[in-house]
């Protein structure tokens, strides 16, 4: 570890996001470049560093700094050039220079400590004087507040996005609950905060303690899937993690009940939410039974009959019974449920619906939860829809990077969506957080008709929204069965279908769209997926290499996401001269990369660009399951471009990569409300809450054109005879219970008020 002093002669790069920051630093003996986290930095003004210096492959030996440390200019000439710098706003040289002459080697002081006096040089006011005062107590603020962050061992990095979040009130937070840490900041774990809590002097047995984590766990619960978890299970989970005695934790999940800092519902067992998520379930209920209870606008019921009749001969159709049943339904009633598996004719039902409505002359919108399955919807209607989100005008709120921040939206009670149906397809992905905010800008008397599978795997956020409307039994539901004989003609269709009935496929490759190549070595399995994707496979399903989908029940193991996305990449783009690379975490990412947005990020910026790279549109928000590619990484400016789906280019800060994984192959629960010409789907035996029939009736459905299975016969009939499911937590249901009798009994409510 090296140390040098001097002062900041250039900034060439400074990440606002991240604080990372690239400078020359002139000390006494050279110039040095330097690289880091420093918190706060201008051009001018003098400093301290300490770190290593390292050999970049482009820019040459670099400083990389482990600590920077401004401080005050001695000399005169010192204070000139920081101020000439511009690093105070209303400071040029020519005032500088001035300010200088007046005051001297007194200079910083006099800006600290006595900054009205400053109204004394000719050019600057009193009011003057108070904004370069207010300018120098900010940074003087941030320096403290590194320095403070620091001896809770917090790096610079990190410590900028503490700063971001917080503020002033860092000193706050850190002293009453750095365990907020874990609740606001993405990154940073229990574990993390637990560290921290500990230098900032809280007992690993105190009370404070354990009631953090009781939160945090209900935080964690939701990230994977429950609304609430089962008393039982939130005691089990926080022995665990907090290492505590059973009573007192006990003790004190009680103690955030009774305060309701959590909500408990029910008995044997107790379901505990956090106060949001049992909020959500309560809004849904109430509004859609609202909704539900409203006559739709009026139209000519009397000759919905003969209007599906006249829409058949035009379209050249012939719906089945269930189908017309569900277009009656559409118009007669405000809300309807629908769900068939692949080949039952859902698509046909929307379209049918929608071609009704028009000739009745109402206004319909379509949607859906992800880019991809919007795009599908308007292919196979020939009507625009666009994602939920931005259906809904998605905004960031300031500080949305949090985890706890809110997802603001422009349509809402007071700015509702203006049409008379709404069609939601996909509706197996929508989440309870999505699905209220959804409902709360639909207007009474507007029909809301909700398509999906019931089969497929649920959202990958919180609740399993479809499944608990329809085992509600609240709403009108249609369950589409009928398969059509066009789709007979597909195996993938079959096979599905198949597998939902627990019966065995036939495994004998003479379909024309389903193969099963038994494999039972794990490089074998490699190879054979590379030379599918790089052989016939993207000519027979008539799509480019880039369309072809790997799929895998899982994340870690050798046949999950992260080996399989090595191996792939290190063949499908291997490293090259003149081909950038950057490694953050334990990926690397290569410019040419397959990737994807794992969570959604309501602010980030994209644009579409013209000729010339001219901008011709510009937006926010990328979404967790939207795929891209890497255009370029500039290690100079610590950035990665990536093009995402419908031309979206994004440049991503280096800080912000962990947001995105490669996505040569990528988990089935990720794949959901996508359509690909052609899906791989390595199989060897993996554990049965994963391996499932939900999870390869999901898997299969994802292709169009193409499926072939690499694997295990023996791991097939396991999965298809599995019909566990792994368990999510879900009251939404009860809810719905809950305010039907509510709604059925108000005069014995009125009648005993403890009811």
């Amino acid at each position: 570890m090296e140390e040098f002093r001097g002062y900041v002669e250039h900034i060439i790069f400074r990440s606002e996001e991240t604080g990372y920051t690239v400078f020359e630093l002139n000390s006494e003996e050279n110039r040095i470049t330097c690289t880091g986290h420093p918190a706060a930095i201008s051009e001018g003004e003098s400093c301290r560093v300490t770190g290593t210096f390292v050999t970049h492959a482009v820019y040459g030996e670099q400083l990389k700094i482990e600590s920077y440390e401004a401080v005050m200019p001695e000399t005169a000439e010192a204070v000139l050039r920081y101020l000439s710098s511009g690093a105070i706003k209303g400071i040029g040289a020519a005032l500088a220079a001035r300010i200088v002459k007046r005051f001297g080697n007194d200079t910083m002081r006099i800006m600290d400590e006595e900054p009205e006096r400053l109204a004394e040089i000719k050019g600057i006011s009193m009011r003057g004087a108070r904004e370069i005062a207010a300018q120098i107590e900010e940074k003087r603020d941030l320096r403290d507040a590194m320095m403070f962050l620091q001896q809770y061992g917090i790096t610079n990095n990190l410590a900028v996005k503490i700063w971001k979040t917080y503020g002033m009130d860092v000193y706050r937070v850190l002293k009453e609950n750095p365990y907020r840490l874990a609740e606001d900041i993405r990154g940073i774990g229990f574990a993390t905060a637990d560290l921290i809590a500990s230098r900032a002097g809280i007992r690993a047995d105190s009370d404070f303690r354990i009631r953090s984590g009781l939160k945090y766990l209900l935080s964690e619960a939701s990230g994977e899937g429950h609304s609430y978890l089962p008393r039982e299970e939130v005691l089990a989970r926080a022995v665990r993690l907090l290492q505590a005695e059973p009573e007192q934790i006990e003790l004190q999940l009680d103690n955030l009940l009774v305060e309701r800092e959590l909500v408990a519902k029910g008995r044997d067992p107790q379901q505990v939410y956090s106060p949001r998520a049992f909020r959500e379930e309560q809004q849904i209920a109430r509004m859609l039974l609202e909704l539900d209870s409203d006559r739709p606008h009026d139209a000519d019921l009397a000759q919905i009959d003969e209007r599906i009749r006249r829409i058949e001969e035009r379209e050249g159709i012939e719906l089945d019974e269930l189908q017309r049943s569900a277009v009656r339904m559409a118009v007669e009633h405000t809300v309807l449920l629908i769900s068939g598996g692949p080949g039952t004719g859902k698509t046909t039902t929307i379209n049918t619906i929608i071609r009704l409505l028009h000739d009745l002359g109402l206004s319909v919108m379509l949607a859906a939860p992800t880019g991809r399955a919007a795009r599908r919807m308007t292919e196979a209607t020939g009507y625009p829809a666009m994602t939920i989100h931005r259906l809904l005008g998605v905004r960031g709120v300031p500080g949305d990077d949090t985890l706890s921040g809110t997802v603001g939206f422009e349509k809402d009670r007071d700015n509702p969506l203006e049409t008379d149906a709404l069609i939601i397809d996909e509706m197996s992905m929508v989440d309870t957080h999505l699905f209220c905010s959804l409902l709360k800008a639909v207007l009474p008397g507007t029909r809301l008709i909700l398509v999906g599978d019931v089969d497929q795997l649920p959202s990958v956020g919180p609740g399993r929204v479809l499944r608990d409307l329809m085992d509600s039994g609240a709403f009108r539901t249609v369950l589409l069965k009928t398969i059509f004989r066009q789709a007979m003609e597909s195996d993938i269709v079959m096979n599905a279908h198949r597998i939902l009935n627990g019966e065995m496929l036939e495994l004998d490759n003479r379909s024309k769209d389903f193969f099963f190549l038994e494999r039972s070595d794990v490089g074998v399995i490699y190879k054979h997926t590379v030379d599918l994707l790089q052989g016939k496979m993207p000519a027979y399903a008539g799509c480019s290499p880039w369309e072809v989908q790997v799929l895998t029940p899982m994340r870690k193991g050798n046949l999950g996401v992260l080996r399989l996305n090595e191996v792939l990449q290190s063949i499908l783009n291997p490293p090259a001269p003149g081909k950038a690379e950057h490694t953050r975490a334990d990926v690397t990412f290569r410019e040419g990369d397959k990737v994807m947005q794992t969570r959604n990020n309501y602010q980030i910026a994209w644009e579409v660009r013209g000729n010339f790279g001219i901008p011709i549109e510009q937006g926010t928000g990328i979404f967790n399951g939207d795929f891209g590619r890497v255009e370029e990484i500039d290690t100079a400016a610590q950035t990665m471009t990536v093009r995402f789906d419908e031309d979206r280019i994004v440049t991503y800060p280096f800080g912000e990569l962990d947001d995105l994984d490669l996505a040569y192959a990528v988990t089935v629960h990720k794949s959901q409300g996508s359509e690909y010409p052609a899906v791989i789907l390595p199989l060897l035996q993996g554990p049965s809450g994963l391996f499932n029939r939900n999870l390869l009736y999901t898997a299969v459905t994802r292709a169009k054109n193409c499926v072939v299975i690499l694997g295990s016969r023996e791991a097939l009939r396991s999965m298809i005879a599995n019909t566990r499911e792994s368990r999510r937590y879900t009251g939404l249901k009860e809810r719905i219970d809950e305010c039907r009798r509510m709604a059925e009994g108000p005069a014995l409510s009125q009648e005993m008020p403890g009811l």
